[in-house]
């Protein structure tokens, strides 16, 4: 595939971020009933972002309501894309796959783009990927990317929002404190913004007070890009409100989560508002917003949804 096709295929992965990975966590993960050591901590993380309480989640579109993408490099007007997304847990009859996710792009540099993951019950089987290129009107399928990829201008790697395992790092439980601050969000100036970024809500407070697990987990890879994470998890719900990245004991990079409940019995049942990243050696930004208007969980869709004759039907 040529670079410029490859590189928008990889952004759309990226941007895209969560997908379904197994991790040795299940959809069946007991919620603990007793104190949790700190790799329980992480497994219970791992559990509530690929959203395994629920028989699928969909971030659509209502109206002119659909999640927005930002991107912007200091000091330069933002670039933004928008998107939807379907992940369906639902396979448990299945002997062979685990989870599939679709996302398609409705407008940007990726519009009319499309990508089918598929993820399998075996752990040691790669995820497969199929990319629909509307210049082309044709598939793709490519291998699972290295851990350490940047997410082609995104403030994130494969490694953050795919690939990365509990086992992939050593944890350990710093204690619990309350969560004294806002979450980051993306200032817009005004002159710089388009019918997208217009209404986006501003930072969230709404993790402000709550008591969090404060883990420190060690990546186990040689020279990697950071040492160790911080990641500060409720205690109740186990979203992750924040992350910081750290290399040699300087922090790197940041990455705030705003998580809401969606009402069902297991309080691990969350979606998403936001994620706001921010690369502090280089002053990046990267924000993804999600309205709450357009946000569907243990839906009726069609099983069909998640095929490749959905990534053919996409209209640029």
């Amino acid at each position: 595939m040529p670079k410029t096709r490859r590189g928008a295929a990889l952004l759309l992965i990226l941007v895209w971020g969560y997908v379904p990975a197994k991790a040795g966590v299940t959809p069946q993960l007991p919620y603990p009933r007793e104190q949790p050591a700190a790799l329980e901590i992480m497994q219970q993380v791992y559990f509530v972002n690929h959203f395994y309480a629920l028989k699928n989640f969909a971030i659509t579109r209502k109206g002119r309501r659909i999640t927005v993408l930002v991107s912007r490099t200091k000091g330069k007007r933002p670039t933004t894309n928008t998107l939807e997304r379907y992940l369906n847990n639902d396979y448990a009859d299945d002997p062979v796959i685990k989870a599939k996710d679709l996302a398609i792009f409705r407008s940007g540099k990726l519009r009319g783009t499309g990508i089918l993951i598929t993820d399998y019950d075996d752990d040691a089987k790669s995820q497969s990927y199929m990319i629909w290129l509307p210049a082309l009107r044709k598939i793709r399928r490519f291998a699972q990317p290295a851990q350490d990829d940047s997410w082609g201008g995104l403030d994130f790697t494969f490694g953050d929002v795919v690939l990365r395992k509990p086992k992939h790092e050593t944890h350990e439980l710093l204690g619990r404190q309350a969560f004294e601050s806002c979450l980051h969000g993306m200032d817009i100036p005004q002159q710089h913004r388009n019918r997208y970024t217009r209404h986006l809500a501003k930072e969230s407070c709404a993790a402000k007070g709550k008591t969090v697990y404060k883990v420190k987990s060690t990546t186990k890879f040689k020279d990697w890009w950071y040492d160790y994470r911080v990641n500060y998890v409720d205690t109740k719900t186990f979203a992750d409100y924040r992350t910081e990245y750290y290399k040699k004991g300087e922090k790197i990079k940041l990455i705030d989560r705003d998580w809401s409940s969606l009402g069902l019995e297991d309080p691990r049942a969350l979606s998403w508002g936001y994620w706001y990243g921010k690369n502090f050696r280089t002053g990046h930004e990267s924000w993804a917003v999600v309205p709450k208007e357009v946000v569907k969980f243990n839906a009726k869709f069609k099983p069909s949804l998640w095929s490749e004759r959905t990534l053919r039907k996409i209209k640029r």
